[in-house]
C-alpha cells in the first residue's frame, strides 16, 4: 500500500561541502547542478527547485549548515511543505558518480515525487 504523499511547494537540493573537496563530491555537484538546471528549468524559474554548493568552512553558510546537521560532503534535499522543511540526507547519490545519466534520473525521479509529478 502506498503513501499520497503532499507535493511540496519547493524542492531545495544542497550539496554540502569542505574547502578541500574530492573528486566524487565535484561531481556529485555538478550532476545535481546539470540535473536541476536540465530538467528543471521552468520549477527554477518559479522558485519551486532550488540547487545551491555550500561550502561548510566559510562563516557566512555556518547557520545552513548547523539548520541541515551537515558536517562534511552530504547531499540533502528539503521539501518545503506548508512552509515547514522536511529534510532528508540523501546517500544514495554517491555510488551513482559514474554513471551520469543514472544520477540524472535518479535525483530527477526523487524531485519529481516530492513536486507530486
Amino acid at each position: 500500500m502506498s503513501v499520497a504523499v503532499v507535493p511540496a511547494e519547493k524542492v531545495e537540493i544542497f550539496l554540502f561541502h569542505r574547502t578541500q573537496r574530492c573528486t566524487t563530491c565535484i561531481a556529485i555537484g555538478e550532476l545535481s547542478g546539470q540535473t536541476v538546471r536540465e530538467r528543471f528549468g521552468p520549477e527554477v524559474m518559479e522558485g519551486k527547485v532550488v540547487f545551491r554548493e555550500v561550502n561548510i568552512d566559510e562563516s557566512q553558510n555556518k547557520e545552513l549548515a548547523e539548520k541541515f546537521q551537515a558536517s562534511g560532503s552530504a547531499l540533502f534535499i528539503n521539501a518545503v511543505r506548508n512552509g515547514s522543511d522536511n529534510i532528508e540526507q540523501d546517500s544514495g547519490v554517491w555510488r551513482l558518480t559514474n554513471s551520469p545519466e543514472v544520477f540524472k534520473n535518479y535525483l530527477a525521479e526523487k524531485i519529481n515525487i516530492l513536486l507530486g509529478k
